[in-house]
Order: C-alpha cells, then structure tokens, then sequence
C-alpha cells in the first residue's frame, strides 16, 4: 500500500558530477546527476541508452554488486548511489554514466566506487542542494512511500528478512562472520532513519572484504580497480589490514548502505522505495539472495549463532497479541503488536541479549 509521505516530489537542484574508479572492471567513470522533472524518477543513462533504477531490471547473476540490465546493456554497482540517493530524498533524477578508458565493449557502465561507502555522494547531494520539482505540466506531485499493513517474511536457508509495521522506518541487521573473529557477530539497529541518521551513522560505512578471498575473486575477474582505498580488508587471522574504521561495526553498518540502495528499487514514477516499516535482516548478503515471490518488501533478520525456526505465535497465556516467534541458535526472538491500546510492532530477544529495538518496554 502506497499513501502519502507528507512533501513533494524533490529534485537536485543542480547538476552534480564526479569522477572515480569502478571496482570490478578498474575502469575510469565519471558520473553526471542532472535534475529531472516530477513523476520521471531514477534512471541510468548511458550511450544513448536509458535503464530505469528499477527491480525490474535487475538481474540475480550478479556477485557482489548490484547490476541493472536491460537490452543486453547494464549498470554495474549502482547500490552506493541509490542508497545516498533513496535517503537523501532524491526523488527524481538523470545518472549520466561516461567511461573515459578506451573499450570496445560500450554495453556495460559501472558506478564509481570512490572509497566504498556513500559519503562521498551525500556530501555532494548536500552541496547542491534539493529543490521540489513539477511534472512536465508544471504540476506538484505528491512523494508516495509504501506502507505495510501485516507482517511479511521470506528466508533461504540460515538467512531472512522480515518487516512489521511501524509509523516509522527502522532497519536492524545482523552479521554471522564466526571464521574471521576480527568481525565475528554484529548487530546494528537505526532509530527512525533521515537523512541526517544516515549521513552520520551509515554513509560513511565502507565495503569491507576477506582479505583470504581476494585472490579468488581477482582470478574470477572481479574486483579490479579494488584497493586498500576503497575498501576495509580484514584477514582471518591477522584482524584488520587498513585500519582504523569508521566505526566499530562498519561492516554491519555497510550491510545497511547496501540494503537502502537494493529497496531503492522499488521506487515507481518518483515515490519512495524504502518501505515505511520496520526491517529485520540476518545474515543476507543483498537481497538478491532471497527468492521474495512477487517482488514484495525485501527486509529482513538479525542473530547471532546460526540457523533458526519459526516457533509459533502467541504467548502460551491465551493473550493473543499477533506475533510470531523464532528461535536462533538456542535462544527467541520475539516480534509482536501491542502495547496497551497502542498498534505497533516490537522486537525483543527473550534473554535480553538484543533488548529492545525502539518504544516502551510493556
């Protein structure tokens, strides 16, 4: 259900332009973000070519990045951009993608990684500025944002996503990396997320990778144009290669970067595409990993020690308060409505490992 998030649609209010290097292929791009007329949205373009910065388009044969396709041509590693774009409120706007490397193959563009988080973006969204933008007709449009009515929830394996309703959006992720201790189990919960939450505590989060996989992934034709610069490398035996981080759950932050831009693309005709909820991640690398049936809301599950199962609803009191319980690892995650007379929904770990998440404890 989409309703009314309270503004307009926005644009930037100038063009920004940035040029990098792209992770995988190690190529040169530079990137120009024009202002776009209400109703238009987010969109890729490239040689001529136009590819809407839509689930539609996007493809599941893509390791470790986000890739749109579309005809035979794509966008490689969109995530970043669209994760600053999403929350900063940029509702509408042209990516213009050029690669300044000679090469004949002109049928695939990838974003930038600069130093592999979002920073960088933000801080040129908020130098330029947001304007409200008109359709093509000079008409203001109203900024639609989807709302959840129940509870929804997928899972594969060890990993799942859920999201419950709530006034406001939440996110809660957890991360399972046991073999490399420097990492281990880490959990992050955002208060309600703005823009001024997500430039603090989550753009400036950087891609992080196992330095013990490094060379498998080169051999697989893969990153590149990676570095110590754009990205936070951590060895299973000898912790962090390039500290220090940004923070000491970078890597679960960074989970929620990429989170942001993959739900960006939901967004239809200029709406938003995060959904107005509560979601709860475990152990999901992108929501690629998920199978969601009809493209639904793709959120979802935090722990701390392996796989889970779903233990039933209701309290065992005869008091039902439409929840449903999981049990990871040994211990129960609740999630459940009601406080008093109050319709929200509630995280809570039964041994108080997790605490809550946000409101009044009943």
């Amino acid at each position: 259900m989409r309703l009314q998030a309270g503004r307009l649609q926005q644009t930037i209010a100038s063009c920004i332009e940035k040029t990098g290097t792209a992770l995988h292929t190690g190529k040169t791009t530079t990137v120009k973000i024009w202002p776009e007329f209400a109703g238009a949205g987010r969109y890729f373009d490239f040689n001529s070519n136009s590819i809407r910065a839509s689930i539609d388009f996007a493809t599941k044969v893509s390791p470790l990045c986000t890739t749109l396709c579309k005809d035979g041509r794509s966008v490689r590693t969109v995530e970043h951009l669209l994760s600053a774009l999403e929350a900063t409120g940029v509702d509408n706007c042209r990516i213009e993608i050029d690669c300044s490397d000679d090469d004949e193959d002109d049928c695939c563009a990838e974003v930038p990684i600069f130093d592999g988080s979002a920073r960088e973006w933000v801080e040129a969204i908020e130098q330029v500025g947001l304007t409200v933008t008109t359709d093509r007709s000079g008409n203001n449009c109203e900024q639609l944002a989807p709302f959840l009515n129940e509870p929804v929830h997928v899972w594969m394996n060890d990993s799942f996503i859920a999201a419950f309703p709530s006034p406001e959006v939440h996110i809660s992720y957890g991360i399972d990396f046991r073999l490399v201790p420097a990492i281990g189990c880490q959990w992050f919960s955002s208060i309600p997320l703005n823009d001024s939450f997500y430039a603090k505590e989550i753009a400036p989060s950087r891609t992080f990778c196992i330095y013990e996989e490094v060379e498998q992934m080169r051999k697989a034709g893969l990153i590149k144009g990676g570095s110590a610069e754009n990205a936070i490398v951590c060895s299973a035996t000898r912790g962090w290669l390039n500290p220090p981080l940004n923070f000491p759950d970078e890597p679960c932050r960074h989970k929620v970067l990429d989170l942001i831009g993959d739900l960006a693309l939901f967004a239809r005709s200029g709406s938003q595409g995060l959904p107005v909820a509560h979601i709860v991640v475990y152990k999901v690398q992108t929501p690629k990993d998920l199978e969601t049936g009809g493209g639904g809301v793709v959120v979802a599950v935090a722990g701390c020690y392996g796989g889970f199962r779903l233990c039933g609803t209701g309290w065992g009191d005869g008091v039902d308060r439409g929840g449903v319980a999981f049990d990871i690892g040994g211990f129960t995650m609740a999630v459940y409505s009601c406080c008093g007379d109050r319709d929200e929904w509630r995280l809570w770990c039964c041994d108080g490992m997790m605490g809550w998440t946000g409101g009044v404890e009943p």
